[in-house]
């Protein structure tokens, strides 16, 4: 799994994915966590899966606060056709994403079989699924499935592979991290927004860079996620919905 395990390898909860079938059978009313994240450019500095790194580093870090908490493999693929020209990005788009999370939802709460899981949060780390996130959740919950989504919420931070994201890299993954603090397009997301939806990051960034990556570190970084993993917690509530 992408990630980061904490500092004693040994207190890294166990992932679902290498559990076995009868242990999660005989903890019933776990909380599921599924970090989705996106395949795509994030300038020349970061690795493709940023946003999958840092969704599964958030939800692992709740997790290790919480003995009802596990973590489902990443879903890594978002939808994120704004990035569409720059290599390495791969996207399946903002409606197959949601059939997708649509899936995993009805498969965690089959018909006649609603105990294994308590509930389950999507914990959403790109901007660009937001709608498919939204309508998947929307469609779930009026099938009686107890789902909701979870997304990051920093104030200040710059929209795409600038100082925030660099920092939370440099404190989750710093090996992936390449030399370059590179500076993007600055302006305000509202500025640009219309150049965005109708030419891609690439109108406006030709680095990919909507923001500005100097002054980047890891401590910032690890108080970034410190805070993040604190905002999950907070919404997980003891019944197991989100606020």
């Amino acid at each position: 799994m992408v990630g980061v395990p904490p500092s004693d390898p040994a207190k890294r909860p166990t992932p679902l994915a290498h559990r076995r079938s009868p242990e999660i059978g005989a903890r019933r009313h776990q909380l599921l966590l599924v970090p989705v994240g996106s395949c795509e450019q994030h300038g020349p500095h970061l690795p493709l899966a940023t946003d999958t790194i840092v969704a599964v580093a958030v939800a692992e870090g709740a997790a290790a606060q919480r003995t009802d908490v596990v973590v489902a493999p990443a879903v890594s693929y978002g939808a994120s056709g704004e990035h569409a020209g720059f290599p390495g990005t791969l996207s399946l788009g903002t409606e197959a994403l949601r059939g997708l999370l649509v899936e995993l939802g009805r498969s965690a709460f089959p018909p006649r079989r609603h105990d294994h899981w308590r509930a389950l949060v999507l914990v959403d780390g790109h901007g660009g699924n937001r709608d498919a996130v939204a309508a998947a959740v929307a469609q779930l919950q009026a099938e009686g499935r107890p789902v909701s989504s979870w997304s990051p919420r920093i104030p200040g931070g710059d929209a795409h592979a600038g100082r925030t994201e660099t920092s939370l890299l440099l404190a989750i993954a710093p090996d992936l991290v390449g030399r370059e603090r590179p500076v993007g397009e600055v302006a305000p997301l509202a500025e640009i927004l219309p150049a965005l939806r109708s030419g891609g990051v690439g109108a406006v960034a030709p680095n990919g860079v909507l923001g500005d990556a100097r002054g980047a570190s890891a401590a910032e970084g690890r108080d970034l996620l410190a805070a993040l993993v604190a905002d999950l917690v907070e919404i997980l509530d003891p019944a197991g919905a989100t606020s």
